[in-house]
């Protein structure tokens, strides 16, 4: 798609969101333009794909009598071709542009009850089947009785009219099988979300640029995945960064503790056109209740940002869980950071590679994350390269952070290396952003693996050992910048002049002081 008409549908879709923004806060109008997205989305695809098994009757989809006993045939062959294929069914009255319609009209326009019906309904058609799990609870966010909606119920249901009219009018492109136009568009929407959202951005969205570089970091020299995971999959754009760097990810794991989160990541799957099969996605506590569907699996690809610096239990039942247990330490119960890492390094496979964020502290503070630490390097040697990043990058926090690189089997066993990009960056406005010039150059130090001036240090393991497993940045990569000499004579001469410019100021104004009849201040 070009970029002018990719940039005309975000807008679109910005503009009616906008609709909602003097109703409720960003994170709440948030759930309801995506929602609705999502259901005009299921319902054209259910559209198109009815409509190419009627093809050889001579019939369309939403032409079929519902009320005729043929036409309930039909609908019963479908619906279990469709909820086989595509994991749900909607009837033809219940397609979004037939809701829509009904919505524009100037009478008999109440749809807020007929839309709750048909959003139970698209869940409804699930269970039973294998895609029960990955609709469950899918539209719970969408809350139609809402009094921040209007005051009235006609109130509401103008509002909603108003939104789902201007969303039929768009074209998503469906059609198009070469095109992900709906996907960039929803992602473009989330990251707008994420920038007003403030603090809580946090929980659910990670700047792309960040994503790029976790992405193409865990794809070096891969062209196909066979899996990915990320316990802290927010809104799952993480997991979706990967698959564009290369040409097949098999499956997508992940894990997300907010149900709301939770929700719009099973959203972002479907939408991107990634079969209800191919991902396992989990809402439960990572660290304490970790997915027991997971438990046994091994990930050739993880990523992660964590929330900084969490509080978890760090209960002395963790002592005997697998994840913790070989380092005789568990990270504490304010900084959950290490305890993350653990997690993912239990659940990385033998050839594979692991990128997570993680704040700056990490790197050097002692005690138990010291000791865990200097495990991961001294025991294991599974740490493989430290990136530091800029300040201010992330929505809700401005400290610098860093992500760590890990793999069980590494192909440089001797180092590890260190990449200060902390100064690579553009200011916009009062947010510091990575250019894709900085991004390709984080990425293309670490592929190469090379020591540059002021930028990176491929460390000996010896070296890191004398600093006593602190990996503070600065301990490898010079960043110092000498200072231009001082010429003492010219700044002699410098201040002589300004003393005798000085001087004559003085004058001038102990003249006008003379004229005025009062005392000069000096």
């Amino acid at each position: 798609m070009p970029e002018d008409n990719k940039k005309q549908l975000e807008s679109q879709l910005w503009n009616i969101a906008n609709t909602l923004r003097g109703k409720m806060g960003a994170d709440e109008f948030r759930d309801y333009i995506l929602g609705f997205i999502f259901y005009k989305y299921l319902s054209e695809r259910m559209n198109l794909f009815a409509d190419e098994i009627l093809k050889n009757d001579g019939i369309t989809f939403d032409a079929i009598d519902e009320a005729d006993e043929d036409g309930q045939e039909m609908l019963t062959a479908i619906e279990e071709e469709s909820v086989g294929r595509l994991g749900y069914f909607l009837k033809p009255s219940e397609l979004f542009h037939k809701v829509a319609e009904k919505g524009a009209q100037k009478t008999d326009n109440f749809i807020l009850e007929d839309l709750g019906v048909i959003l139970k309904h698209i869940e409804g058609s699930t269970m039973g089947h294998d895609s029960e799990e990955d609709f469950e609870g899918l539209f719970e966010d969408l809350d139609l009785g809402s009094s921040k909606l209007g005051k009235s119920e006609n109130a509401k249901n103008d509002l909603i009219a108003k939104v789902l009219v201007h969303l039929d009018q768009i074209d998503f492109r469906l059609d198009d099988t070469e095109a992900d136009v709906l996907g960039d568009a929803y992602e473009y929407l989330i990251g707008q979300f994420a920038s007003g959202a403030g603090k809580k951005a946090g929980e659910f969205y990670t700047p792309q640029e960040v994503s790029t570089i976790l992405a193409k970091i865990v794809t070096t020299a891969k062209t196909s995945l066979k899996n990915v995971y990320d316990p802290t999959c927010g809104s799952g754009s993480l997991l979706l960064r990967v698959a564009k760097e290369v040409e097949e990810v098999g499956r997508f794991y992940g894990q997300e503790m907010n149900p709301t989160t939770y929700n719009l990541a099973r959203m972002n799957m479907i939408l991107h056109g990634v079969h209800y099969q191919r991902f396992d996605l989990k809402n439960e506590d990572t660290l304490e209740h970790p997915a027991p569907e997971h438990a046994d699996l091994r990930f050739e690809a993880i990523v992660a940002n964590p929330p900084f610096s969490a509080k978890w239990s760090a209960s002395a039942i963790h002592e005997n869980d697998d994840r913790f247990s070989p380092y005789g330490r568990l990270a504490p119960k304010t900084k959950a950071d290490f305890a993350f890492v653990q997690h993912m390094v239990h659940h990385l496979d033998g050839g594979a590679t692991m990128a997570c964020v993680l704040p700056h502290g990490v790197l050097f503070r002692g005690a138990a994350e010291g000791h865990i630490r200097r495990y991961l390097i001294e025991d294991c040697n599974w740490l493989d390269a430290v990136i530091g990043l800029p300040a201010n990058i992330f929505y809700g926090t401005s400290i610098p952070t860093c992500i760590l690189v890990l793999k069980k089997q590494r192909e440089h066993p001797d180092d590890i290396l260190f990449i200060d990009a902390s100064q690579g960056f553009e200011k916009v406005g009062k947010d510091n952003h990575l250019r894709p010039e900085d991004i390709e150059r984080i990425v293309s130090t670490y592929r190469k693996r090379e020591s540059v001036d002021k930028f990176s240090h491929v460390a000996e393991l010896s070296e890191v050992e004398k600093n006593d497993y602190n990996l503070n940045i600065p301990r490898y990569v010079d960043t110092f910048e000498k200072e231009e000499p001082v010429d003492l004579a010219t700044v002699s001469e410098k201040l002589v002049a300004l003393e005798k410019e000085m001087g004559e100021t003085d004058q001038v104004i102990a003249g006008f002081c003379q004229e005025l009849g009062i005392k000069a201040p000096f």
